[in-house]
């Protein structure tokens, strides 16, 4: 089965949290945190449609310059997630730079801000580039069962964590994954192309078999026959979709410990702060982050299939192969 979700941490195990998750056959991407982004090309960037930002501690948020920078004079829209306060903080953002000349785009720049109260109340607001990004109240909602963006290819869910503020973290899942068997399009003559999609979305949309697929080839696109769902359900296998959950800066308390294994059970993989070595368990608990041994039994209750710590302290140069240890031995359990 090829994965749907390609996540990759942006800065590695030790700087910025950033992590840019590409969806397979698409050109878009989505990112869990928003920090320094400089190793990301324009074009990665320029594919990001949706962000969701933890908290907006300067290394969380510092990227958002970067994205600006770029976007400015695209004809593109982008969504922002965020904890309580949020919006404010994109706002002065946005306001510290002089945009008298926006009337001059012809193409506009819209970024859509969702902030998320402790008890999953939500606010949207809205900042366009022709409006010389003033701010424009949209709607005020509730976050049902945790649901921040859902797509037909996946859904993503948030927990209110603390980290002496609050502090979210992400869960993406697809319902489902669609795969398209190869050798049984050869055996049955059928070309590779983008009708594969049509394909994919009608059997996850569960349609009726009578349902028409038109099929086009990406040599002759402009020849087309059309088959019925209910022929062409041998070439795919059902299967259950990817889970990847993003957890970071939050104290090690038995409320956080709680919400984190429920919003990142059976993970495929958990990408999970391991901020200090399990000898500065002290000083974990005075900042409010984790320490490798904590990182690794939560990862171990929530029952995720595989670890991905990151945010190492700076405090550790040259010794990340003895924190990850620390977080494998916590998570097999052989821990002393």
């Amino acid at each position: 089965m090829r994965p749907l979700l390609h996540p990759t941490l942006v800065n590695g195990r030790t700087g910025d949290p950033a992590l840019y998750i590409e969806t397979l056959f698409e050109r878009r991407a989505i990112l869990f945190d928003l920090g320094d982004i400089s190793a990301l090309s324009s074009r990665k960037v320029q594919r990001i449609g949706a962000i969701f930002v933890s908290h907006a501690h300067v290394d969380h948020f510092i990227g958002f310059d970067r994205l600006l920078r770029l976007l400015v004079g695209r004809d593109t829209r982008v969504s922002l997630y965020g904890p309580h306060g949020f919006t404010d903080h994109v706002q002065h953002k946005l306001q510290a730079y002089l945009w008298n000349l926006a009337h001059r785009y012809s193409c506009d720049l819209v970024f859509t801000v969702t902030e998320i109260a402790s008890n999953f109340a939500s606010k949207t607001t809205q900042f366009r580039l022709n409006a010389a990004f003033s701010r424009e109240e949209i709607s005020i909602g509730q976050i049902n069962d945790g649901v921040l963006h859902q797509e037909p290819s996946f859904v993503i869910r948030a927990a209110v964590l603390d980290h002496g503020t609050p502090c979210l973290a992400f869960a993406i899942e697809e319902p489902m994954h669609v795969n398209v068997w190869k050798n049984r399009l050869a055996q049955r003559g059928l070309p590779v192309g983008p009708w594969l999609r049509q394909l994919k979305n009608a059997v996850r949309d569960d349609l009726p078999d009578d349902h028409p697929i038109a099929i086009r080839s990406q040599t002759s696109p402009s020849v087309e026959h059309t088959v019925r769902l209910a022929d062409l359900r041998d070439l795919v296998t059902v299967t259950p979709g990817q889970r990847i959950a993003y957890v970071t800066d939050i104290a090690d308390t038995p409320a956080n410990r709680a919400a984190v294994v429920a919003l990142s059970r059976n993970a495929d993989v958990l990408f999970i702060e391991a901020a200090f070595a399990q000898q500065d368990e002290e000083l974990a608990r005075e900042r409010r982050h984790l320490t490798t041994a904590a990182a690794g039994q939560i990862a171990r209750r929530a029952g995720a299939r595989r670890v991905e710590p990151f945010h190492f302290s700076s405090r550790y140069p040259g010794e990340e192969e003895r924190l990850l240890a620390e977080v494998r031995a916590a998570f097999s359990g052989s821990a002393t």
